[in-house]
């Protein structure tokens, strides 16, 4: 293990600048620099270097990070690979600490499943290059499906022998515990070979270690499943694993788009033909960790299916989730009775990439195609198309996204956009409410809520608490007022804390229950640079996004409009932006109160017992609700 000493000291001396300026190039914009991102294609400056706090961030695909960050992600390593990769680099001498004995076994163990499947993979691969069988049945088979020698050496496909107990035997007499094959799913519970008679499809992780296998029978008379897969284990969860990312990953990211299809031969054919940057969710319903495997590397991913029913079901499982992570998702069904395979032998690469261009459709126009034609021309089944359709694009997160979408669909349909866009926003609300009453609402210690005969309040108030979160992180441990020794955090955590519990965000939640941890235990508040290297994603992500505000005033009013500002930079004027945020914040709170009291009353009616408590306390809120009205000069209605 590299000791932290050495972690810090490889932070300490590889500055972001120098490490960037290898792979981006960069132009001075004020204090920091700007260029191409190289994690996406987008033609504008979207790249952000801050020397002065050693980190990038890129305002197109959202990644940033310190300079170790920057190198897992352009490299694709590990956090341990990019620390010694650096150090390399730069001629840093890493101090090594010896892991503990539980660290130690651990490793041994998941060393040792990864050794059984890579023994596993030489052992097909022998037998089918090597044995009578193996080249009169595996060797066959693939040739028939024009699959050259590299490519099949390339997946590294194999042959699993039908004798029984053929592989077992070997692994057993080359030292393998009978215990690790049974594990990983090579030999059954009675000692015989899990795989017999298939050719051999090895799936590896992201950095090409072999994790489980594909086996697939070749006999077409036979009740068995036409392929079957290894178990899971402590290396391989299927619904993480993708095939052939360990090959199509660098393609990905160099071409900004996923192609992905659901067969492991789909995979080898278009690789076979140049068609790199493609993968298989091996015949499953796309997950939500897949999709987050492909969005690390670009956010378009281009579908592609059989043309039959089955390929039109496949095609639409999943949809939602690809909507809801952000990805722009094309799809492309091919001919009908053709598989990506067998048409790419008819059509050619050319031909293939070129019906591709031709007949990608977006994922939403897609659906409401295939439900119009099963509508037909029964009206009442044409108007469910339209509540079903909303449904899907409202699954779409980004206002912008959503607009191309409902003008295509508008098209379609032959109906208004604003019939379109009433449907969504219903349906939005609708998935709003879902949401609010999953939530129980607790009331503040300061201002206690009698109890009401209803439900909860309403979400939204996620800004405010992220303004709270930014003063934190970025000017918690500076002074309020330095005669009294009250910090910016002091100050907060005094106005906060009676309404932490009501919260929406988690995230800024934890945030603000970080200072107050250390305000309680008596401890010093941290500087943004504790937050901008934090070991919880999350908090780092969220720090390095406050530091590149894409906010900045513009040199426009001095140098065009000779308007000079006299007004600071929220950066450097903590103080007045921490007084006006918590009234903000403190004032979207009790109005949040206000409304939940005011409903109350409405439900109890004057003749119950406890109206007269609810009154007193509207009367008391909407004076507080003033008070903070008039700090933040903001008009309330009502």
């Amino acid at each position: 293990m590299i000791h932290p000493a050495s972690i810090q000291e490889v932070l300490d001396r590889c500055q972001i600048e120098e490490v960037v300026r290898d792979f981006v190039s960069l132009k001075r914009n004020g204090a920091n620099l700007i260029g191409l991102c190289p994690f996406h294609n987008e033609k504008t400056p979207s790249f952000s270097v801050s020397p002065t706090r050693n980190i990038f961030k890129c305002f197109g695909c959202g990644k940033g990070g310190d300079s170790l960050g920057f190198i897992m992600e352009h490299e694709n390593l590990t956090f341990p690979d990019a620390v010694r990769f650096l150090a390399q680099k730069y001629r840093i001498q890493l101090d090594e600490t010896t892991p503990t004995e539980t660290q130690l076994e651990d490793q041994k163990q998941l060393d040792s499943l990864y050794l059984v499947n890579a023994f596993a993979a030489k052992f097909f691969e022998k037998e089918l290059w090597e044995s009578d069988r193996g080249k009169q049945i595996g060797l066959t088979y693939l040739k028939h499906r024009e699959f050259r020698e590299d490519t099949i050496r390339q997946f590294q496909i194999g042959f699993a022998p039908e004798s029984g107990r053929g592989f077992t035997d070997e692994a057993i007499k080359e030292g393998y515990s009978l215990e690790l094959l049974q594990q990983l799913g090579l030999t059954n519970s009675a000692g015989r070979d899990f795989f017999s008679g298939r050719i051999m499809f090895p799936i590896s992780n992201m950095s090409g270690k072999i994790i489980a296998f594909a086996g697939r029978v070749l006999a077409s008379n036979t009740k068995t499943p036409k392929y079957i897969n290894s178990p899971e284990t402590e290396i391989y969860q299927k619904s993480k694993t993708l095939f052939g990312m360990h090959l199509a990953r660098r393609a990905i990211q160099k071409e900004n788009e996923c192609i992905l299809t659901e067969g492991y031969t789909d995979v080898m054919a278009l690789q076979q033909a140049g068609i790199a940057p493609c993968v298989a969710s091996s015949g499953t319903s796309l997950t939500r960790d897949q999709i987050r495997m492909i969005k690390r590397l670009t956010d378009n991913v281009l579908l592609l299916f059989d043309g039959d029913a089955a390929g039109v079901n496949a095609a639409l499982r999943g949809m939602g989730l690809t909507l809801e992570e952000d990805l722009n998702v094309r799809v492309v069904l091919l001919p009908e009775g053709d598989d990506p395979d067998s048409f790419l032998r008819k059509s050619g690469a050319n031909g293939f990439q070129e019906y591709l261009r031709d007949h990608a459709a977006s994922i939403v126009e897609f659906e409401l195609r295939q439900l119009l034609q099963e509508a037909g021309n029964d009206p009442i089944r044409r108007s469910g198309v339209i509540t079903q359709i909303a449904g899907t694009i409202g699954k779409v997160r980004s206002p912008i996204k959503r607009e191309p979408l409902v003008k295509a669909c508008k098209a379609l349909l032959q109906v208004d956009e604003e019939v379109l866009n009433f449907e969504i926003n219903r349906q939005l609300r609708k998935d709003l409410e879902k949401s609010a009453k999953a939530i129980d609402f607790y009331e503040p210690s300061t201002i206690q809520v009698p109890e009401g005969p209803s439900g909860s309040l309403t979400l939204g108030d996620s800004p405010q608490e992220r303004d709270i979160a930014r003063i934190l992180l970025l000017a918690g441990n500076q002074w309020m007022n330095p005669e009294r020794e009250i910090r910016v955090a002091d100050f907060i955590l005094q106005n906060v804390t009676d309404v932490l519990e009501v919260f929406d965000h988690p995230l800024y939640k934890e945030v603000l229950e970080l200072f107050l941890e250390r305000a309680q235990n008596g401890k010093d508040f941290p500087e943004s640079t504790f937050f901008l290297n934090h070991p919880q994603q999350e908090i780092k992500d969220l720090a390095i996004g406050f530091v590149f505000s894409p906010y900045v005033f513009s040199d426009n009013w001095e140098k065009r409009w000779d308007i000079f500002l006299t007004q600071k930079h929220p950066d450097e004027n903590f103080v007045d932006d921490a007084r006006k945020s918590l009234a903000r914040f403190r004032l979207r709170k009790i109005t949040r109160l206000i409304e939940e009291n005011s409903k109350a009353l409405r439900e109890l009616g004057e003749t119950h017992v406890r109206f007269a408590e609810h009154i007193k306390l509207h009367i008391k809120l909407k004076q507080i609700q003033m008070q903070l009205a008039e700090q933040t000069g903001t008009v309330v209605l009502g």
